[in-house]
């Protein structure tokens, strides 16, 4: 990714086409490269705003590998040519040059921002300092388990684990080829591309293998979708999108090719007036580049992409070698239109465009995985090209080709005045500021994001209603007598049931008893001496009848709208029962409090709880209110939902919750459920999308989706509400 032509063009020109034949493996400026180097950066720049403008974006990355791999090969071989040796120590002290510098840079001046504006971020912040100082942030983020896709953290370091793996590479490749080129020179090196296809080959067998696919949620829920190592659930999405020997494989590609494609020996080949095929090989890979772009997803609801895991990288990296075979023959068209002077700006720039619109994204969106609308990544470009051209002119270029150091001699030799005034006082500002990162990153607390400490107290609050144990009717054992029902009508005392005692006179006889048909006979009442009381012209109230049960109430999106449904009792299981995500999780201390058995859990999906809620359901768990809050996650198709409702079919009331949030999936997955009650007589939906406008107060942390305090509260607000619980 931040590899640069070590080599200005050639001003010698011979037969063999503009080359000099000395060394055929040494590199001219290609300026189609840099084209290259910039498509590939401005994709993945479109994918880290907002995904769903390109699903595939991120395969840029795999496009610098590719790159990479093959310059730093032709470079080494050009070198042990050219002087018959390779000083490891020259190379990674190029290497440093040209990395470190807009590295050190970013590191401070995010730290900086951090301590100022985003403290309780700055404990977890050290530890990706750290990993990205040390060029191992990508085994650093599959430890810890926050990786490329993970959410809910302002997380502005999280792209160096593409830097880490190619400067792995840049570690431990120069041995090799000394090791290699040692023993035979160059001779062979046609020979040794070989195994580097093959082993990228291997790569992709073996990661086609380990490739999970299917829904991925907590390693509770989904266990299958992790490793165990050493008591730690690692996850093999992460691990195969991140581990440097997962993504070896473009590298590898690259370097084989070197070996076999070098830009001074093409020209003097069979292959130098091919020129305008290789410019419609070039064309075609492209095409193939951008659809794979358009079309193949890192990972969606379903679970990571199995195309581009069981091949996709791969073909990705074929394709970059057939446009690589283009731009570098002389004869084509190829670099004359990559290496056009927008293209060859942002190209020369990719580095800096890569390392500093990450962090600027992030505290736009102050947390990873909420998606960039359209002005704010039009926002976020004017300080990302800002920063990287100023770092570009005073930072990077100056350091990479020894301008620093040679002023410092001359200012040293007495060539030019001592720096004074402004030169001072700006290396006082820069050590300032260092020292104040330094402190503040290392005396920094590590605090676990708003989010997620609200979840972990939800989880305090919740059951899994799979492994519930379930109430029971109670049975009357024989010959006791059952318990009456208690009734809501208006009774009298016992004393006014009692018949009143009567005395005959002597030889009367009594009266008959009254029979069924027998008109009824009103007796006076009397008081204790005796008085009789006149029977009263009262006539009895009249019998007023209930209202009838409510049990549908349709889609409601208005809170003051909302009146009591009508439950129907329960005599076994659970009377109320809510099964959501994470939203609801933040919720589950209230709902609980308000006599809800909770089952929540991250990252659940509805098309996955389905076979766990009917196991529930057939063991007689659900028996008069089920709320159901599910497709915040990913989308929801009307498959799954009817087998969600087939389950709830006959359960008497059954309230949905529509979702909110920036994710592509929400607008649809709320028409289907605001569909419902027209088919399901038992459904009432609360429109949550809707109704979470009326809640006041910051009711939502910074990701738009999970509950705050107050809107905890609101949330099992019009739950209970609609219930008759509030």
């Amino acid at each position: 990714m931040a590899v640069t032509n070590a080599f200005p063009p050639s001003t010698a020109v011979d037969h063999s086409g503009g080359f000099v034949r000395a060394h055929i493996s040494r590199v001219p400026y290609l300026p189609g490269l840099d084209g290259m180097r910039a498509i590939a950066v401005v994709a993945v720049m479109i994918y880290h705003a907002n995904s769903s403008w390109l699903p595939g974006g991120f395969l840029g990355v795999e496009m610098f590998f590719v790159i990479s791999g093959y310059l730093i090969t032709l470079l080494l071989i050009a070198e042990r040519e050219r002087t018959y040796r390779i000083s490891l120590i020259d190379f990674w002290l190029r290497r440093a040059r040209r990395l470190l510098p807009a590295m050190f840079l970013l590191m401070g001046l995010l730290t900086v921002w951090t301590a100022l504006f985003e403290r309780d971020a700055l404990g977890q912040l050290r530890g990706d300092v750290f990993a990205g100082l040390f060029y191992v942030s990508n085994w650093y983020q599959v430890w810890v388990g926050l990786g490329y896709t993970a959410s809910g953290d302002f997380a502005p370091l999280r792209h160096l684990w593409s830097l880490a793996v190619e400067e792995q590479f840049y570690l431990i490749w120069p041995l090799v080829m000394v090791a290699f080129l040692g023993r035979t020179g160059t001779r062979r090196v046609a020979n040794f591309s070989r195994w580097l296809f093959v082993g990228a080959i291997g790569i992709t067998i073996l990661v086609g293998l380990a490739y999970h696919p299917g829904v991925i949620g907590e390693p509770e829920v989904t266990p299958e979708a992790y490793w165990n190592v050493a008591g730690r659930p690692i996850s093999k999405l992460d691990t195969l999108y991140l581990s440097t020997v997962a993504r070896a494989g473009g590298l590898l590609l690259g370097a084989g090719f070197a070996m076999v494609w070098r830009p001074f020996a093409i020209v003097r080949g069979p292959l130098r007036d091919r020129g305008r095929a290789f410019d419609i090989v070039a064309v075609l890979a492209f095409a193939g580049f951008g659809w794979m772009c358009w079309n193949i997803h890192l990972v969606d609801p379903s679970g990571a992409d199995g195309r581009l895991f069981r091949g996709g990288l791969f073909g990705a990296g074929v394709l970059t070698l057939l446009i690589i075979a283009a731009v570098t023959h002389q004869g084509s068209a190829a670099n004359r239109l990559l290496g056009g002077r927008v293209l060859t700006w942002i190209g020369t720039r990719s580095y800096g465009l890569y390392l500093f619109h990450w962090p600027i994204y992030q505290i736009i969106r102050n947390v990873a995985g909420n998606s960039l609308r359209l002005h704010e990544f039009l926002l976020a470009m004017i300080p990302t090209l800002i920063i990287t051209e100023l770092s570009y002119r005073f930072v990077e270029t100056p350091i990479r080709i020894g301008g620093v150091a040679a002023l410092t001699q001359r200012v040293r030799n007495r060539e030019v005045r001592r720096p004074t005034g402004l030169l001072v006082g700006a290396a006082a500002l820069t050590a300032a500021m260092a020292m104040f990162a330094g402190v503040a990153l290392a005396t920094a607390d590590l605090k676990q994001n708003d989010i997620t400490e609200s979840l972990a107290d939800g989880e305090d609050f919740t059951v899994s209603l799979s492994d519930a144990e379930i109430p029971v009717p109670v049975t009357t054992p024989p010959g006791a007598v059952a318990p009456a029902t208690v009734s809501t009508l208006p009774t009298t005392t016992d004393a006014a049931l009692a018949p009143t005692p009567t005395t005959l006179p002597d030889g009367a006889e009594p009266a008959p008893a009254a029979t069924a048909n027998a008109a009824p006979t009103t007796v006076p009442p009397t008081t204790a001496s005796g008085v009789v009381v006149p029977a009263s012209t009262i006539a009895p109230p009249p019998t007023t009848l209930p209202p009838a049960p409510v049990t549908q109430f349709g889609v409601i999106a208005d809170f003051n709208a909302i009146t009591p449904l009508t439950l129907t009792p329960a005599t076994t299981g659970f009377p109320l029962v809510a099964v959501g995500d994470s939203v609801m999780l933040g919720a589950a201390e209230e709902l609980t409090a308000s006599g809800f058995v909770v089952d929540a859990v991250k990252n659940r999906q509805l098309i996955s709880y389905v076979p766990e809620l009917e196991a529930v359901k057939l063991a007689g768990a659900l028996t008069s209110v089920v709320v159901v809050h599910l497709g915040t996650n990913g989308p929801v198709s009307d498959a799954s939902l009817a087998l969600l409702m087939g389950v709830l079919v006959d359960v008497p009331t059954v309230v949905m919750l529509t979702g909110k949030g920036n994710r592509d999936w929400i607008a649809g997955n709320n028409d289907m459920i605001r569909a419902l009650p027209g088919t399901f007589p038992n459904v009432t939906v609360l429109d949550w999308e809707v109704m979470s406008a009326s809640c006041e107060d910051r009711c939502f942390y910074d990701d738009g989706i999970h509950l705050t305090q107050p809107g905890q509260n609101f949330y099992s607000l019009i739950i209970r509400r609609l219930l008759g619980l509030a």
